[in-house]
């Protein structure tokens, strides 16, 4: 329906323009004749001329050669389409006059312009029918160029969304299979924390099936989900853990992307290792006007801390994605110490975290 109607649309603008055309030829032939039969007469007679160079210099010289870069065969096609329509328009001039001869009146005047004029005018209608196509043609190609630019922004976002999802569905079983192997532990050993350990995980399991999916959380419902994690770490490491937990987020409402932290979290409970009798871990989180600030640092021996894995690797890429030129990322190795550091800018941050949705 809408293809007839564009067309319609086309042809009824081409009619309206060339009517205009025919009109400018009786107004510009007989500025000053009194015999506007006459006129009309002789005007009908330049009109075919005018439509066919037209079309032919719209349809097919400029397409096929000027907008395709071949200017040296513009230059000459142009130059024989000048001199053949230079005779046909004085053809149809001679003929013109030829056959509305019979509506002169011998006491008034019927075409007030000389031939070089009439050729003139016919090519001044040329040029302007030209210029218009050109202006439709460059109109037409930015929408298409418009189009084509939001079909592909279009295309990258969903490929960013798919990878997103990727990214996500691999943090949950590595996330799941940490925590499900400190149960498993509590459990052989049939210690009476494991029921305590369940409720801790069916929490952080409600937070993953029901938050995580969502392109942003708040960011206390983030903070309190690590808390959890780390109250469930507690109960397996018993008298051999340290945690100092400094959370100063005051200002309510702020967002940000789910399960962003917690890889950080696991890594330093799975790699961190215990010395002078104790597992150090510290973690700080603190949110200023415009940035948020997350620091956590564990003990660790000299050997290799976790510098990669499935969870960092996948933080590293969600947080390319998600924070373009809006984040740093520090990573810290000293002889009894790994320390990570996360700054977020906080500015548009709404606007980053909806393309994960």
């Amino acid at each position: 329906m809408k293809k007839p109607l564009k067309y319609f649309s086309f042809s009824l603008v081409n009619l309206f323009f060339w009517i205009g055309v025919y009109f400018f030829y009786t107004y510009f032939l007989g500025y000053g004749s009194s015999n506007i039969e006459y006129v009309n007469s002789f005007s009908r007679f330049l009109m075919p001329v005018t439509i066919v160079l037209s079309y032919f210099v719209i349809l097919y010289l400029i397409p096929n050669y000027l907008l395709k870069k071949k200017y040296k065969l513009f230059i000459l096609y142009g130059a024989y389409t000048f001199i053949i329509s230079f005779v046909a328009i004085i053809l149809s001039v001679f003929y013109g006059l030829i056959f509305s001869s019979y509506l002169k009146d011998a006491d008034s005047y019927v075409i007030t312009k000389s031939l070089s004029l009439i050729v003139l005018g016919v090519y001044f209608v040329v040029v302007i029918a030209t210029m218009i196509s050109l202006v439709v043609y460059n109109y037409l190609s930015n929408i298409k160029n418009e189009d084509l630019k939001n079909k592909i922004l279009k295309t990258q976002l969903q490929l960013k969304q798919q990878e997103l999802r990727l990214l996500k569905m691999q943090i949950h079983p590595h996330f799941l299979f940490n925590s499900l192997n400190t149960i498993y532990g509590f459990a052989l050993a049939k210690k009476e924390e494991a029921p305590e350990m369940i409720l801790k995980l069916s929490n952080l399991l409600d937070y993953i099936l029901y938050q995580v999916h969502k392109p942003s959380v708040l960011l206390e419902n983030e903070l309190d989900h690590i808390r959890d994690y780390v109250e469930l770490e507690k109960m397996r490491f018993h008298d051999t853990l340290k945690v100092d937990f400094d959370v100063n987020v005051v200002e309510k409402g702020v967002q940000i992307a789910p399960m962003i932290l917690i890889p950080f979290v696991e890594n330093a409970f799975k790699h961190g290792s215990i010395i002078d009798g104790y597992l150090s871990i510290k973690i700080k989180a603190k949110k200023d006007k415009e940035n948020f600030c997350f620091y956590i640092s564990n003990s660790c021996l000299n050997d290799e801390n976790g510098l990669s894995g499935i969870g960092l690797d996948n933080i590293r890429k969600r947080l390319e994605m998600l924070y373009p030129e809006a984040y740093t990322l520090e990573i810290n190795k000293e002889k009894h110490n790994f320390e990570v550091q996360l700054l977020i800018e906080l500015k548009g941050l709404k606007n980053r975290i909806d393309a994960e949705s």
